[in-house]
């Protein structure tokens, strides 16, 4: 995709998706703000990323609500602070928090950073790299994808959450 047509996929996101963005936005603001999650924002996270899927939402809420406040806290500020060339270390910390893994990580570090980070998911996989493998959503996978992913944004002067929006609107679309 050129930069055009990833500007139109995206746009096309925000305007069939405002509860996302609008969620997403308010979400990044106040973890740029305080610098970490609490265990209230990692659940509003996971109902973001999760809302169409019910079932997985439910189970990961469970295991969400099995870590307590100042574990998430101290966890997610760690993560936070490592540069944004740490990508591994910093998705692998995030993943000490009970209930979370990649996919989830990654959601966080793009609310945190999107300029940077796109979110780790099948649709944005299956637009790179194409079928995806059994065991997908690792924090190596997504080493990967974010390496596409930044190549592309650097490319065409974007961030990389624009770009991973794009390329998850048009897999939607095309089915």
């Amino acid at each position: 995709m050129n930069k055009a047509e990833i500007l139109e996929w995206s746009n096309r996101y925000n305007q069939d998706h405002p509860w996302w963005i609008e969620k997403e936005n308010e979400l990044g603001d106040k973890l740029r703000e305080k610098g970490e999650l609490t265990r209230g924002d990692l659940v509003e996270i996971v109902e973001w990323k999760f809302k169409t899927l019910p079932g997985r939402k439910k189970r990961i809420l469970g295991l969400i609500q099995q870590n307590g406040d100042a574990e998430i806290r101290s966890i997610s500020r760690e993560a936070l602070r490592l540069t944004s060339r740490r990508d591994f270390e910093r998705i692998t910390y995030l993943c000490r928090i009970h209930g979370v893994g990649p996919a989830l990580a990654s959601t966080i570090m793009t609310f945190y950073d999107p300029k940077n980070y796109g979110v780790f998911d099948i649709h944005v996989w299956r637009e790179l790299f194409g079928k995806e493998t059994t065991s997908l959503f690792t924090p190596r996978n997504y080493e990967r994808l974010l390496s596409k992913l930044r190549g592309i944004a650097k490319r065409c002067s974007l961030h990389v959450r624009v770009v991973e929006k794009a390329l998850f609107k048009r897999n939607l679309e095309r089915g």
